[in-house]
């Protein structure tokens, strides 16, 4: 059996993993930004291109802005 104290970090650890991998998306962002070229991400009337649209959307909805973000900036890790 699994103790219960473990089962209710499992949460908190996916919660943590997630928040730090929002942070990374909005430095990296910031990053391209300075660099001159932006993560820009296009679809119909929606337009994500600033640092606090993408770690808004990775806190929003993280399974799917995350793999885009990495889509995005040539990182993708399903090649």
């Amino acid at each position: 059996m699994t103790d219960p104290s473990l089962t209710a970090l499992v949460p908190l650890l996916v919660l943590v993993v997630a928040l730090t991998a929002d942070a990374w998306v909005y430095t990296d962002a910031k990053e391209h930004l300075k660099r001159g070229d932006p993560a820009v991400f296009t679809l119909g009337s929606v337009r994500i291109a600033t640092p606090q649209a993408w770690f808004l959307g990775c806190l929003i909805l993280w399974v799917v802005f995350f793999p885009l973000y990495l889509t995005v900036t040539g990182r993708n890790p399903f090649r």
